[in-house]
Formats: structure tokens, sequence, C-alpha cells
């Protein structure tokens, strides 16, 4: 097989190219830059490069006119990246490298690169997504504090202590909420740059598990069940940062109880042999409908929600990345009762996981 030749090399490329020469002509272009601009390649070969870069601004002003390649500074080496539009209104984002024979010579050639802006439009969206969600997720909870309080403070000569008791718990717990989705925001940014901070000791997960459970059931109506017999009710052990264990055992309650119906249960147990000696294994049950099986793999993903449970979207991105950054494992399967039943296996002591961010 043959070395393969410039036109070949640039047709490999992800992005649009399109070369031009001292003359101004184009001397090559592949394919993505091709079907960017709305023309072939046999078209653009030798054609002024200001007529195959065709590309306009809102104001319809052309690309080459308003960044003159060839011309200006004789000390300018590139154009920046700038959003332009393609004949057909397709967003086009495009850079360039000028090239020089001397430190300030004339531009000898130019080499434009074209992408689409439909993965930049995709960022938007899902930037969108997140203030939309986090706005709609904040303004429950504050609404419940502020109302509360405002009734406090206006009307707090005629409630009786109980009413008082009442509001103050509420708000209490609607404060909770809130502290508890800024946390969840700041996991997602650290998890997705590396930059989780844990501080793994040992810790006892049945105290930590009767503590998640009270204050789950203290939020809810619902039936909130814990099984600690497979463990006997005495200790169970394992290597985890205490806070992001509790936030772990909450988000699965939380999401069982949002998802689900009926009765949800948090059961420890010791890990099976194999999977992680001495660890603990963290089961939770709920009654619902479940999760079908192909779609399994997305619960893990940011933004997913199902049916009209409502929810961030985050909850369960956060567990998989906080499990697997203490070296853990979670998988979700069916619950005896026909519901989801999501399992979690934490390590008793440290693993290979590296203490201080999310594995990737």
């Amino acid at each position: 097989m043959g070395t393969p030749d410039l036109a070949q090399v640039l047709d490999r490329l992800a992005d649009g190219v399109v070369l031009a020469g001292p003359d101004r002509r184009v001397q090559a272009v592949n394919t993505v830059a091709a079907a960017l601009l709305g023309t072939t390649q046999a078209q653009a070969l030798g054609r002024p490069l200001e007529e195959v870069v065709s590309l306009r601004d809102r104001e319809g002003r052309a690309w080459a006119a308003c960044n003159t390649p060839y011309d200006g500074l004789s000390t300018r080496r590139a154009v920046p990246e700038q959003s332009w539009t393609a004949a057909d209104g397709a967003e086009v984002l495009v850079t360039a490298r000028l090239h020089r024979d001397g430190p300030r010579g004339p531009v000898t050639a130019v080499a434009v690169g074209l992408r689409s802006g439909r993965a930049r439009a995709r960022l938007d969206r899902d930037r969108s997504d997140l203030v939309a969600t986090v706005a709609h997720e904040l303004r429950s909870p504050l609404t419940g504090v502020k109302g509360f309080v405002q009734t406090l403070l206006h009307r707090w000569d005629r409630l009786s202590d109980d009413q008082r008791r009442l509001m103050l718990t509420t708000a209490s717990v609607d404060a909770d909420r809130l502290a508890r989705l800024v946390t969840e925001l700041l996991d997602v940014a650290r998890i997705d740059t590396g930059r989780l901070s844990l501080h793994p000791r040992p810790v006892d997960a049945v105290v930590v598990a009767e503590r998640v459970v009270a204050s789950v059931r203290a939020g809810t109506s619902r039936a909130v069940a814990l099984d600690l017999d497979a463990v006997g009710g005495g200790p169970a052990t394992v290597h985890a940062d205490p806070d992001k264990l509790t936030q772990v055992l909450t988000n699965l309650l939380e999401n069982g109880l949002r998802h689900g119906a009926g009765l949800v249960t948090l059961r420890l147990a010791p890990t099976p042999p194999g999977v992680s000696p001495d660890g603990v294994r963290a089961v939770v049950d709920d009654e619902g409908t479940g999760i079908p099986e192909e779609v399994r793999r997305r619960v893990f993903t940011k933004f997913w929600t199902q049916g009209t449970g409502g929810g961030s979207g985050l909850g369960m991105y956060v567990v998989h990345g906080l499990v697997r950054a203490h070296g853990g494992t979670v998988t979700i399967g069916d619950a005896p009762g026909g519901g989801a039943r999501v399992v979690v296996d934490w390590p008793a002591r440290a693993t290979g996981a590296r203490a201080g961010s999310a594995p990737s």
C-alpha cells in the first residue's frame, strides 16, 4: 500500500480544511469542507479563496472581506475561531492559519479550518437545560422556606407552639434539600473535572444507614425500611468519606421514593465472596415499575429522568461517581417485588481508587 497523497490525508480529517496559495486561489479542499461550504472539490479547486469560503455573518458580510487573510498587519499569524453562516443557514465555526516566508514577509499560504456548529449548539442547549433544571429544583424548597418564614414573621403571636414547630421543621427540611442540591451540583462539577475531594476513613455503615433512614423518613409520608439482619445489627466497617457515604445512601433512597411506589427498603449485607473482602453491600429496593434493562446504562448519565417523578436527573450520576471514587461498584437490577433494585458494593479498606478524585 503506497503513501497517501495530500488529498487523501485531508479527506481523513474530521474537520474541514481549505488550503490556498500565494495567488489567493484554492489548492486543496477536503470533502468535509466542501460539504460545509455547499460546493464540491472539483468546483472549489483553482477558485479564489473568498469565493470558496463564501460564509456570511448576521449582517451579510463575507468572511474574507472581514478577516482579509492576505492583508493587514505583517505580524499576524492566525485568524481566531469565529461563528459564520453557510448558504443553507447552518452555523460553521471558522479559523485560519497564515503562513509567511519570513517574520514579516507576505502571506504565502492560508489554511482555513471549518467545523459544524452543531456540537456547540448542543453544548449550549445542555447548559440551558442545566440552568432550567437547577432553577426548577431550587424554586420548590426555596418557595417553601420563604412562605413559612413570612408566615412566622407576620403571624407569630397567633400561632400555637405546635404550629410554629411544624413550620420551622418544614422550613428546615426544605433548607436541607437546598443544601443537598448545591452539594450535588458541586460534586457533578468535581467529578467531571477529576477534582472530587475525599477524606476516607473507617466508617460504620450501620450507623450511617440508621441516620440516613431516620432523616429520609422525617421528610416523607412513605414507608422506608432498614434491614440489618444480614449484618447481625452489629458494626459493618467500610473505608469511606462519611459525608459521601451519607450522600450516596440518601440519593438512593430518595430516588426510590421518587420513582417507585409502596415500600422502599435499604438492606445492608456482607459483600459476596470474590467481590470485595469484608466489604458491605447496600441494596435499595422499591415497589415501582422497575427500570427496563435496555435503559439501565443511561441511569448513571447526567440529566437522566424516568416517568413523572421529577428530580434534577443528577442524583444517580453523583452516586456512580462517588462509589467509583471509593473503589466500589453500583449496579441496577430487578427487585423481588417487581420494582427497581440498586446494589452498591463498598470496600472495607482502601483500594486502587485514588482518593481525591473520581476514576474516569
